[in-house]
């Protein structure tokens, strides 16, 4: 049996950073992870180069049954220390849109920081260590494959559900309601969207094709890319979206978010009578699209012969095309997890179950979801930080 200040479990994003926090403090702290590389989901992230924070990052970029949860966190450890810190190390990056930041080169200079960060500070870490139990006398006991670790203070920074190709368990909740901790509903998030025979017929012959759109679903809109897949619907806005979301309910596509379709449609059957109406669509959609709307939603007469109740009909769909998802592709797609452990159960300001003294949960195990752009992974560093600082 080996003793440490502080056990955590989970080497990603958030483990990684709550380790190397801890360990800047004294703490004598041991890192476990079952997979044999640390911060795998930070290597794929990007398309390999890592959206590693937003400049935008604040409350209310968050999903969560407590959307003031996060505020605290964020504040302490804001993404312009994060970015301080990759500044430190010389890593050279860019600004995409919407404020994300990528790493010019690879996603791997992120992981080898936080690593070099943790090695300078003493950390202690060991994978290929798959936890069993986690137990609690006068401290807690984490029992591995390779034996049993003790110390007074224990972080869930496991992650959620998603992907469970890269190792992804359910390891963190089945801890926290082994200890009494609530756990909020759990959902695959920032993922595509599948669809009916119907609908499916239409997006299957345009895959691939990408345009931009205003997605919107529960008082939430994203003017963002769309594109059709042989499964139904993904992109940025829908991945967006999809976190909004739920079994049963509609999102509405409208296709031209900057057009007023009732109007460009009675300027067009004015000064273009004589072109039929996948021709007028063509104007301001992809060819492919005007004619398969015009094939399966739409009429196609010339447009000078449309009546006023039909014109209005097309913009109708036009600026509000309603489609009724049948499910999401799950957790092997998702790009994250919504819900997680209760924030009603931990303490904003240090991550600490309030039931619990000692015990922890940071990251994506908890019920606090970004949006797609760099928001997940700046959760991770703030609440990492909080619990790095506490321990």
């Amino acid at each position: 049996m080996r003793n440490f200040d502080v056990i955590i479990i989970g080497a990603g994003a958030a483990g990684l950073m709550c380790a190397r926090t801890a360990g800047q403090r004294g703490r004598r702290v041991l890192l476990l992870d079952h997979g044999d590389i640390a911060g795998a989901k930070i290597v794929i992230s990007g398309g390999g180069r890592c959206n590693f924070t937003n400049l935008g990052a604040a409350a209310d970029r968050y999903v969560s049954a407590n959307p003031h949860f996060c505020k605290s966190a964020l504040t302490g450890f804001s993404q312009f220390d994060f970015i301080d810190m990759v500044k430190r190390h010389r890593i050279a990056y860019h600004e995409r849109k919407h404020g994300q930041l990528f790493c010019d080169d690879s996603a791997r200079q992120i992981v080898r920081m936080l690593l070099d960060e943790c090695n300078a500070a003493s950390v202690d870490l060991r994978l290929n260590h798959r936890v069993t139990e986690v137990t609690k006398a006068d401290g807690f006991t984490v029992t591995t494959d390779h034996g049993l670790f003790t110390a007074p203070a224990v972080v869930l920074a496991t992650g959620g559900l998603s992907i469970p190709k890269m190792g992804a368990t359910g390891f963190a909740f089945s801890v926290a309601k082994h200890f009494g901790l609530d756990v909020t509903e759990t959902r695959p998030g920032l993922v595509p969207l599948k669809f009916s025979a119907d609908d499916l017929e239409l997006m299957r012959a345009l895959t691939g094709l990408s345009f931009d759109a205003t997605v919107s679903c529960n008082g939430k809109s994203f003017t963002e890319a769309v594109l059709f897949t042989h499964r139904g619907l993904s992109g940025p806005a829908i991945l967006q979206v999809s976190s909004f979301w739920r079994e049963g309910e509609a999102i509405t596509v409208n296709l031209l978010p900057e057009t007023d379709a009732s109007a460009y449609l009675r300027d067009r059957r004015n000064t273009r009578p004589k072109a039929e109406l996948k021709t007028i669509l063509g104007e301001v959609l992809p060819n492919r699209l005007a004619q398969k709307l015009t094939e399966t939603r739409l009429p196609n007469p010339v447009i000078g012969g449309i009546s006023n109740k039909v014109l209005e009909q097309v913009a109708a769909l036009l600026n509000g095309w309603s489609l009724h998802p049948t499910g999401s592709e799950g957790y092997a797609t998702a790009e994250v997890m919504t819900g997680g452990i209760a924030t009603g159960a931990l303490s904003s300001k240090t991550m600490e179950a309030r039931s619990v003294g000692g015990l922890y949960a940071i990251g994506e195990a908890v019920d606090v979801t970004g949006w797609l752009g760099g928001y997940n992974f700046q959760w991770a560093w703030s609440s990492g930080w909080c619990a790095g600082m506490a321990v």
